[in-house]
Formats: C-alpha cells, structure tokens, sequence
C-alpha cells in the first residue's frame, strides 16, 4: 500500500515504545492514527493528546469510524499480539492491509538511507545516541527508537531536510530481516529469545541473515569478538570496533569524579577528549559505535564532541533518578544476563567504595528458565540482591519456573532476599541503601517515583 494513499493507520498494541514512535510518524504525516492497547500507559496519554484514538479493550464496536474502509487503513500490529485478539481478527475478514511493525519500518528504510543497530542488548542506548549525533549536526536525521530520548522526551525525531533514518533493529520473531539498512552496528549476539529461536545456532543464523541485507555501498560495523558470520553484498564494507581494539576503538580512557573522557580512534579520523553526556563505562563502546556511524554519514569532528557530551541518555537506559553523595538509585531496562552483567560492572568502576544493592525483575518465564544460571552469575556480582515474582508478559506460567530458580543459584554468602513486587518499599525500607539500582523490562518502573521518595526520606 503506497503511504500517500493512505488516510488511517490503525495500531492494535499502540502502546509499545516502537509502535507509538511509528504511531507519531503518522500523526506527523496527517493521516487519522488510532488503535487498541491493553491499559493505559503515560505513552498512550500523550498519543491521546497528539490526536490519536485510543481504547483499552478488545472489542470491534470500539474501532471509530475512521479506520472502516479497508482501502485506505493501514493495520500494524506487533508479533506480542495472539492471533486470536478479536480486532486483529476482524481486519483479516474483512480485506485489510495488515502489517507487522517491523514491515513498516522496513517500508521507511527503503524510502531514506536507514542507519540500523542490532544486537541482544545496546541497541537502544547505541541507536538514540546516533541520533542525537546526527539531529545536533548540520545532517539531521528522522528516527524511530526504543526508549524516550532524555534529550528530546520523544522516541521519534523527524527532518524534513534529511534522508538519514535511524532505527533500533530488533531481532525478536525476526523482525529485523524487514530492513533495507545503508549502514548497520551489530552490538551483540549473546543468545536471547530462545521461545522463538530454538537454538543459539538458530539465533545466530539469523543475525548472519541480518548482515545480507545491507545496502551495497553501505556498511556493517560489527563489534570485535562477537559470535557472527557476515553474508555481506558486494560493495558492503566490514568494520570491527570494541572498547580497547578494532577499527574503531577508545585509547587513553579516564573515569574519576563521576566523569568519563577518552579519546576516539577511527579509519575516518581520531578525535581527541571525547566526553560522555551519561558517564557509565558500557556508553564508552556504546558512543564509539555511535560516533562510527555518525562519521559514515558525514557529521564532522567538532559535532561528535559537541554532541556526545550533551547526551543525556534513555529513560530506563543507565537512568540515574538520584545522584547525591549520599545516595545514588538508577533505575535500568537490563533484562538479559550479559546486560544485567554490562550494568553492575560499570556501576562498580563509578562507585568502587559503595554497596550496591539491586532488584531484579525477571521477564518472562521461558527467558528465566533458559538462563537462570547465567542470571545467578551476573547478580551474584553485586553485594545485595532483591528478587521479585516473573513478569509475566504474553507468556503463560511454567510449571516449577519462578525467581527461586535465580535466588538458589546465587554466590553463597550474598546477602539477598525474595519477595512480591508490592513488598518492594517495604523491603528497601528496612535496607541501608548506598547505591541501589532497580532492573528488568517488566513494570518495575511503576515503583521508581515511590522509591526515589523512600530514598530520599532515608
């Protein structure tokens, strides 16, 4: 369907941080947007006061006028959603184009120069900083992503000027094979998502499936050292980076004082006293990545380090709610192993004297019970950990799957505790907190105003 015939777009789970940036996209372009979701959310408030119809139950009477004619509505939905749900079920029976979210992304890679970063974990910190390096510079960029910039207090950005389209490519249910990308970072390839995958093998065959569908002329920069067998197109140029070695590398790395400034290393030209707007070591590889696609597109020495010192992260990316002497409670999205690992050691290097306490989360009971070990592994690197219930998500329970798993596996002698999500404050109450850090993909996020007010009342 061309997307200037189009005159509505209707979301079934609009709610998501990826459907809604689209949702914007298309509220920008003045098509009627609207949609279901199972509950309200600060997200789909705000898509409500950008004019979008929103309802929360799943019920075809619900659908407004406006997204009836089949000709001229577009469905997009996302793969979280059952084939069953009653509305996506309607538009099926009744000759509608329905799409998934990756397709529509794919659509817009097409039509512009897509700058696409993949990859187990990082990709949402790594593609917002890209953005921001690209909107602060004289190229500018559209981009869709999968987190609310901090700077921006947006997950789209958009340019009228600019051909240059960032997107978060995400390998769930193989929704990045969609994509057209010019260039693209891979960031990881630790096994995830083995409900859809199966295999690690399987998992990794499909990031090697990823790699063959750069544009020719373009570029994969992948990081050094991860499991990946490009299938590159001729005219596909090959990059490595990491912290310490690769094409594009950091040399001369200071963290102190709560600051972190390094130089870059690049085939394209080095640049001297790089500072990070969000000082954690991971956002050294992560900005390197970044810097690396901003510098293929053009944006010069002095706006990477104008930009990259101005970044101020991604809501629920390494976001510090508190930062005192006194105490410090950073709330982060980590819900994968190596994640959750990548989190706490860079917390250690920037507070080596203090305690870290964290509550974790887990999300998903398939992802639980693939790697509990390895979640074990990870928290036990801390000095106190809180365990709460499985968030569930659009999974049902498993038969002996639950946080205990986790907690059994953890290092003897740490200090931890197992409780419900609504004994949290309770918990903490009773807990001498130096540097707390809160961790999952679930609704923990709903406790982190709760907290910090706890916290500061300590």
């Amino acid at each position: 369907m061309d997307v200037n015939q189009l005159k509505s777009v209707y979301f079934i789970g609009v709610g998501g941080i990826g459907m809604s940036a689209i949702a914007r996209y298309f509220l920008s372009k003045g098509k009627h947007v609207g949609g279901y979701d199972r509950t309200p959310s600060e997200l789909t408030e705000k898509l409500i006061e950008e004019g979008a119809l929103i309802h929360y139950k799943e019920d075809i009477s619900l659908i407004p006028v406006e997204f009836q004619d089949a000709s001229s509505t577009l469905i997009v939905y996302t793969p979280a959603i059952p084939d069953t749900h009653q509305e996506l079920a309607y538009f099926r029976n009744h000759g509608f184009t329905i799409q998934k979210r990756a397709q529509v992304l794919g659509m817009l890679t097409r039509s512009g120069k897509g700058l696409c970063v993949a990859g187990t974990h990082g990709k949402t910190t790594t593609s917002t900083i890209t953005a921001h390096l690209l909107h602060q510079s004289h190229i500018g960029c559209n981009a869709f992503l999968g987190g609310i910039s901090k700077n921006y207090g947006t997950n789209l950005l958009l340019s009228k000027e600019s051909d240059f389209i960032v997107i978060e490519a995400d390998e769930f249910d193989r929704s990045f094979h969609w994509l057209s990308p010019f260039a693209s970072v891979i960031t990881a390839t630790d096994a995830d998502h083995l409900d859809i995958y199966g295999t690690e093998e399987a998992y990794l065959d499909s990031f090697s499936h990823y790699t063959s569908l750069i544009q020719p002329g373009g570029a994969l920069i992948a990081r050094k050292g991860i499991k990946l067998k490009p299938q590159l197109q001729e005219g596909v140029t090959l990059y490595t980076y990491s912290q310490e070695e690769g094409d594009f590398h950091a040399e001369n790395i200071r963290i102190g004082n709560g600051e972190i400034y390094f130089d870059y290393v690049s085939p394209l030209g080095n640049i001297q006293d790089i500072q990070l707007g969000v000082p954690v070591a991971i956002n050294i590889e992560n900005g390197i990545a970044a810097m690396a696609l901003a510098q293929l597109s053009g944006v010069t020495p002095d706006e990477i380090k104008a930009a990259m010192a101005s970044f101020r992260g991604v809501e629920r990316r390494f976001d510090f709610k508190i930062k005192t002497d006194k105490k410090v409670y950073l709330s982060d999205y980590a819900h994968h192993p190596e994640e959750i690992r990548q989190c706490i050691l860079s917390m250690r290097a920037l507070y080596q004297d203090k305690k870290l306490t964290a509550v974790f989360q887990p999300h998903l009971y398939t992802r639980t019970r693939d790697f509990y070990k390895d979640f074990a592994d990870s928290l036990s690197l801390l000095d106190e950990v809180i365990l709460t219930d499985i968030y569930p998500a659009r999974e049902l329970p498993i038969e002996g799957v639950s946080s205990q798993l986790i907690y059994d596996n953890l290092r003897p002698g740490i200090m931890k505790t197992l409780c419900k999500k609504e004994e949290i404050l309770d918990v903490l109450n009773q807990k001498d907190i130096e540097v707390l850090i809160t961790l999952g993909a679930g609704d923990i996020e709903n406790y982190a105003s709760q907290i910090c007010n706890l916290l500061n009342q300590q």
